[in-house]
């Protein structure tokens, strides 16, 4: 089976370069705006953007660190330290962005007095939201891809994804262009009514908005370390593979598992055709194997012998997506356990 995965890790990490080019360019921008204007708003912004700059270069981490080949010291490979920090960020995101932000809310809640250089504040957020949505696009244009093979609303595939960077980006972005709503409006309010208290109340929603994003990615991260499942797509196409080469007459157990972005471990009792001695069933073993793990999605592969009395498994579609037929298993990667119909 081909993979698309090298073409699939460029373009993840060109996602994470262009977010950590705009969110730098903007937390700059915020930064300037909130001195001058001391909107609470605009504080809060500027914390959500420095903790989002540096969030990317964990990102990045992640993304270099995860892609090593496996050794004798780590046999299913480099791709759960993927996680771990895209775990880091997320951690980053909630302190840095939504406790700094909560907290300046509070405490401007008994501040008083007209806005001050809302025009600034405007332009910013208008420039803010243009390059945080360029940002956000190539994100979207990523997801929207996958989501459209594997025939799934866009939200589902980067909840379930198994590219923990794309997920990060993603909800990021999509936050922080709320985000940017929710100053704007926090600005103009204060503009017209000249309370403070809306300004103060934006930021304290954005650090909610914050703390929310934060908590999710950080779930999400935590059970694929755990050792997520796979969907039953995957599950299928797999089985389906497994099935159609000769040496193999059928399949009584299958079990998956991510162990990085597009890499699963793979165990599965099989009955190979024709009755062989032990020595003889021992080598065609390991060759199912070998020629298993010559596909760039599955990390390792162990197969073991069916008992005769074991059900047989079955996939509960033959009509697998072409894009999973293919191997693209960032494509039709998921978290939802998988099921294989047996008989």
């Amino acid at each position: 089976m081909p993979s698309s995965e090298s073409q699939d890790r460029p373009e993840s990490l060109l996602t994470v370069v262009i977010a950590f080019g705009a969110n730098l360019l903007v937390a700059i921008a915020k930064t300037v705006a909130s001195l001058l204007s001391g909107s609470a708003s605009m504080v809060a912004e500027a914390a959500h953007s420095w903790a989002d700059t540096g969030n990317e270069v964990f990102l990045l981490v992640a993304e270099r660190r995860g892609g090593r080949k496996r050794d004798t010291a780590h046999p299913l490979g480099y791709g759960r330290e993927t996680y771990i920090w895209s775990m880091f960020a997320a951690f980053g995101l909630f302190t840095a962005g939504a406790i700094v932000s909560i907290y300046h809310g509070i405490s401007e809640l008994g501040e008083t007095g007209p806005a001050e250089d809302v025009l600034l504040n405007y332009v910013v957020l208008a420039v803010s939201f243009c390059l945080e949505g360029t940002s956000f696009l190539q994100a979207y244009r990523q997801a929207h891809g996958a989501a459209t093979k594997r025939k799934v609303p866009v939200l589902r595939h980067v909840l379930q994804s198994s590219n923990p960077t794309l997920r990060a980006v993603f909800a990021e972005d999509a936050a922080a262009l709320v985000g940017l709503v929710v100053a704007f409006l926090g600005v103009l309010l204060h503009q017209i009514t000249g309370l403070a208290v809306f300004d103060a109340v934006g930021s304290i929603l954005i650090g909610v908005l914050l703390g929310v994003v934060a908590i999710v990615l950080i779930d999400r991260n935590r059970r694929f370390l755990l050792g997520e499942s796979t969907s039953p797509e995957l599950e299928d196409a797999v089985l389906v593979e497994l099935l159609k080469r000769e040496q193999i007459e059928r399949v009584t157990y299958l079990h998956l598992e991510f162990v990085g972005p597009s890499r699963v471990y793979l165990v599965a009792a099989i009955d190979l055709v024709g009755n062989e001695d032990e020595s003889h069933v021992a080598v065609r073993l390991r060759e199912v194997e070998r020629s298993l793990e010559d596909s760039q999605y599955i990390e390792e592969a162990v197969l073991t012998l069916s008992l005769p009395d074991d059900a047989s498994l079955h996939p509960t579609d033959t009509d697998v997506p072409e894009v999973v037929r293919d191997g693209t298993v960032e494509d039709v990667a998921s978290g939802g356990a998988g099921a294989l119909r047996a008989d």
